[in-house]
């Protein structure tokens, strides 16, 4: 092969550049390379007929193409998803031109916009030195510089992945100092297990199991403590006791009274995705498009909080990785889940111990998926988390931290 063709990998404009000056390009050829070196596919939803000319139209015209529903080309639909496609350059153009069409399309060019802005940037979140708490601070300065490491502190005798071994407080706390001294940048406190087929307690156990583990590691230690629950209740009673942090496995939807709760403390929420309630969540769950399904979920529950007075830079987002998901839902999502970074917020995944790892390697048992989870935390940072929820914090710190050496390089 006497010129060595390949495709070259390069994900930053930094990378790209760089490339481009092996080959002694000149400064001003890159920066005019730059917007066609990176390419486009945004897919839109329920787009109106005249609407999809113009976007085919817009885009053939300034070199880019557009897929479209065949149903309306012929006028037999009024709507129809359409998927966009082009070089950062191509849309920058097309986008010009679209802002000065009539029937809303100005709003939607701002709407693909911000999406490419998202996938392209860092998500944002509050700078540290607006948060109340040093604590908050210090996680939020680290967003987009290096992955953080949830320690999970399950305070339950039915936990799927510890047997209930830190249903004692004492060992719960001890447990904690060990996963902070272990590299811990938070500690998620749950005190009802939410596995599949597991029924809720009563709202005055879960507090009575959660709120003395809070107090005394919120004393204690220096980094955030969050709590796992999607009652108002509890996660008012843990706030109380200095948890700093809300992980909602309902993204606020099963009780009323959370989005108000949240706008009140203005308190940073994990709003995770789920198909159901725990209990029946794993029954035969069925989607129509998964990653847009799940996308969709999460925007509106952006908004419904939004609109709650939460402020959305406090909001921190979650596939649900095992709650109303098959094996092969799960690994479709980590397989894709860099499309969630076009909704602007930082991503936490939480594929620690699962059955899903459990049934790919044979039937493993929870206690030895380590390797499995190892494989999913370095796959998912690749693919655009944030943050990831852990069990083996010792381990998977080492493992964020060897891929944060690969895919965070500078620039």
């Amino acid at each position: 092969m006497p010129h060595n063709a390949r495709i070259l990998c390069l994900t930053t404009d930094a990378e790209i550049a760089g490339e481009m000056a092996k080959v002694n390009a000149e400064e001003a050829g890159i920066r005019h390379m730059l917007p066609k070196a990176s390419h486009y596919l945004v897919k839109l939803e329920h787009v109106r007929r005249p609407i999809v000319h113009i976007l085919k139209e817009t885009f053939l015209s300034n070199g880019g193409d557009a897929v479209v529903g065949r149903d309306v080309i012929t006028a037999t639909v009024e709507h129809s998803d359409v998927i966009l496609t082009g070089t950062r350059k191509q849309f920058q153009r097309a986008l010009l031109a679209l802002r000065e069409q009539g029937f809303g399309c100005d709003t939607l060019a701002r709407e693909i916009e911000a999406a490419i802005g998202h996938f392209d940037g860092a998500p944002n979140v509050p700078q540290p030195d607006a948060c109340a708490d040093a604590r908050l601070g210090n996680m939020f300065g680290l967003i987009g510089v290096r992955t953080l490491v949830m320690g999970i502190l399950n305070v339950t005798p039915d936990s799927f992945s510890d047997a209930g071994q830190y249903a004692d407080a004492s060992a719960a706390v001890d447990h904690a100092f060990e996963m902070a001294t272990n590299g811990a940048d938070i500690i998620d406190i749950g005190g009802q297990s939410t596995k599949p087929g597991s029924e809720p307690i009563p709202a005055f156990e879960e507090v009575d199991r959660v709120v003395p583990v809070v107090e005394e590691l919120a004393a204690n230690l220096d980094i955030p403590i969050s709590v796992d629950t999607y009652r108002a209740e509890v996660a008012e009673a843990a706030l109380d006791a200095g948890a700093l942090i809300v992980n909602d496995i309902s993204a606020a939807t099963f009780d009323s009274d959370m989005p108000a709760l949240l706008a009140r403390k203005r308190c940073p929420a994990v709003l995770m995705h789920i198909l159901g309630t725990p209990k029946d969540m794993q029954t035969d769950p069925v989607y129509g498009d998964l990653m847009g399904d799940i996308s969709r979920a999460l925007r509106e529950r952006l908004q419904a909080l939004a609109d709650a007075g939460v402020d959305e830079k406090l909001l921190i987002i979650d596939p649900g990785i095992g709650f109303g998901k098959t094996p092969e839902h799960n690994l479709e999502i980590i397989r894709r889940l860099a499309e969630l970074k076009s909704i602007g917020r930082p991503i936490l995944v939480g594929t620690s111990r699962k059955s899903t790892i459990g049934k790919v390697l044979g039937g493993l048992p929870p206690e030895e998926r380590v390797e499995g989870t190892a494989a999913t935390i370095a796959l998912s940072i690749a693919h655009g988390a944030d943050i990831v929820r852990v069990h083996d914090v010792k381990e998977m710190v080492r493992v964020a931290g060897m891929t944060d050496a690969v895919v965070r390089k500078p620039g």
